[in-house]
């Protein structure tokens, strides 16, 4: 009967580096997205190379989170809400890990549009990549700290993201009717705005499975998160 409160303080012990692991990926797929985008503003190709080559710490974040998960499942047995946050880790690092994979695809176009002339100046792709930045970082926030209202703020700023895509889809389709040689670099930065839109998909559904960990209710494919949680 005595060893069972050194067992429970382990299992703790265990989940909050869970969430500290959890939060240290974001952070780094954060760091990721924002240098991928100083290169591509910069047209730094040496610096793009360098972001590329370091996705393989992300993919190692990736193996171990989810080695971790699995352990605490087969070890503890969690039931309830702790199950909730296990699993809820376990897809919160594969939507952190494809955001890397975003940040890798931004570096590539980086260093493809480095070899032709500019074709704009960039004031909306990095306004759009603060954006998604942001939704990132609340997201992975609001797993920590267990904050329905935060997830579900995210969640909300994801239409402004989607809005900012169009109207730089808009945009470069006149530069491409007017001008068919802009064609393959006007196609290269609708590539990246897309990528920036598919971290803020990651960043929402990161949010929609905090309010299913801390309520237990699922709002994946709702037009609208409901605002009675």
């Amino acid at each position: 009967m005595q060893a069972k409160p050194h067992i429970d303080r382990r299992y703790e012990d265990e989940l909050r580096e869970l969430r500290r692991r959890v939060l240290e990926m974001g952070g780094f797929v954060e760091k990721q997205i924002a240098d991928a985008m100083r290169a591509l503003v910069e047209r730094n190709v040496k610096e793009a190379e360098k972001i590329i080559e370091r996705d393989h710490i992300v993919n190692r974040m990736d193996v171990e989170i989810d080695e971790m998960c699995l352990r605490l499942l087969a070890l503890h047995q969690p039931a309830a809400r702790d199950l909730r946050l296990i699993t809820t880790a376990l897809k919160i690092n594969a939507d952190l890990e494809r955001a890397g994979d975003m940040a890798q695809n931004i570096c590539e176009r980086a260093m493809e549009l480095s070899l032709e002339p500019q074709l704009k100046p960039y004031v909306d792709l990095p306004r759009m990549a603060r954006m998604t930045q942001e939704m990132l970082q609340d997201s992975l926030n609001a797993f920590v700290r267990e904050d329905v209202e935060l997830a579900l703020r995210v969640c909300r700023a994801d239409a402004a993201v989607d809005a900012l895509m169009e109207q730089i889809f808009r945009e470069l389709i006149s530069y491409m009717v007017e001008d068919p040689e802009t064609i393959s670099r006007a196609m290269r930065v609708i590539f990246i705005s897309k990528y920036l839109e598919r971290v803020a998909d990651h960043a929402t559904n990161i949010s929609e499975m905090v309010v299913f960990m801390v309520k237990g209710k699922s709002i994946r494919h709702l037009e609208e998160p409901p605002s009675d949680l």
